[in-house]
């Protein structure tokens, strides 16, 4: 997280005690972080303001359209769910399917899955297809704008996790991908704060989700019954993490001076080199596409005879932070270098690797 964003939540927190909670002055104060926000957000994935609604995580996201979407008891849902699949993108959907049928889609070691099984698989029952932008252990970057071509054209409604593309990939635009619910976390690829999330879902869409929430916020008490108010106000009951907007606006506003093109050539650039030295070591396997347009930076990996889970032990010892991922039920190590990463930190972290 840059030191800017970090002065930005303090300063937050201390201007919005001293204007006094409830205030005037103070409401005022969060009312144009949020508008400043919403502005940023909705620049960065091609959307309007009113079309961002700020959660806590992207599991916030995909349980509104889990448990939110209106289907009828005979729908189907279509999801690339297994092993291979992060769990907040595969457990709310599996808990749908005890109540409309879950359909599957076979996907490869990869994790790519056939466009002609997937058109086999949607039907006029279908009711939403849900799918990962990229994936969170290899890296890969699935097909959602072809997906998304398909299922405009029939009007089956379409949601995507960008956790791991939206600050990652320089070009993450919810018209060219077409879908209707999008979910990603304003930690991690956008070094925003944790416990903040953004739920995008397009204007004509938010009727087809029950809001899981109620309140003074998002609805009003009229001739005796609960009436929503305007999006996004209709999904967001409560107070928000005040000063982690502050803080992802920040952020935001810094990655922007960057520019995403810039960030995402750099990340690729970052990836490449560390692909290029482990894969001198004997007995490595490498995960992910070859092509770099078709993979975010995230670089995966395994080595013969050698204990994933003892290795990232080992790495986190000498400050090295890598993860444990699974592919199915083989143990893989993930790497995900971002732009403040250095060229002599990843040689680094090569070296330390081939020391095995």
């Amino acid at each position: 997280m840059p030191r800017s964003s970090i002065s930005a939540m303090s300063d937050f927190l201390v201007k919005y005690n001293e204007l006094g909670p409830d205030s005037a002055a103070s409401d005022n104060y969060v009312r144009e972080r949020l508008t400043n926000l919403r502005k940023e957000i909705s620049e960065l994935i091609k959307c309007r303001p009113e079309e961002v609604i700020l959660t806590q995580s992207v599991t916030d996201g995909i349980n509104f359209v889990a448990n939110g979407l209106k289907m009828n008891s005979n729908s189907n849902i279509v999801i690339r769910g297994s092993t291979h699949e992060h769990p907040a993108n595969h457990y709310p959907w599996v808990r749908v399917g005890q109540r409309v049928e879950l359909r599957n889609l076979h996907a490869d070691e990869t994790g790519y899955f056939e466009l002609d099984s997937f058109k086999n698989t949607i039907d006029e029952r279908t009711g939403l297809v849900a799918l990962s932008h990229a994936l969170f252990n290899t890296g890969a970057i699935l097909p959602v704008e072809e997906i998304g071509k398909i299922l405009s054209e029939k009007n089956i409604p379409y949601f995507v996790d960008a956790a791991q593309t939206v600050g990652c990939i320089s070009d993450v635009d919810v018209n060219k991908i077409k879908c209707n619910f999008m979910s990603f976390n304003g930690s991690k690829w956008l070094c925003g704060p944790m416990g903040m999330g953004v739920f995008f879902c397009r204007r004509d869409s938010g009727e087809l989700i029950e809001p899981l929430q109620v309140g003074g916020e998002s609805a009003i008490f009229h001739e005796n019954k609960i009436v929503y108010k305007e999006m996004p106000a209709r999904f967001q009951a409560g107070f928000r993490n005040w000063s982690g907007v502050a803080c992802l606006e920040a952020s935001l506003s810094y990655l922007k001076k960057i520019g995403m093109k810039t960030i995402r050539e750099r990340n690729i650039m970052l990836a490449n080199l560390l692909r290029e030295e482990i894969s001198k070591i004997n007995g490595i396997t490498l995960y992910g596409p070859e092509k770099e347009e078709k993979r975010t930076s995230i670089v995966s990996f395994s080595i013969q005879d050698k204990d994933s889970k003892t290795l990232v032990a080992r790495l986190e010892k000498e400050n090295m932070i890598l993860a444990v991922r699974d592919i199915f039920t083989k143990k893989i190590v993930r790497a995900s270098p971002h732009f403040f990463n250095t060229e002599s930190e990843i040689q680094t972290v090569a070296d330390a690797i081939k020391r095995g």
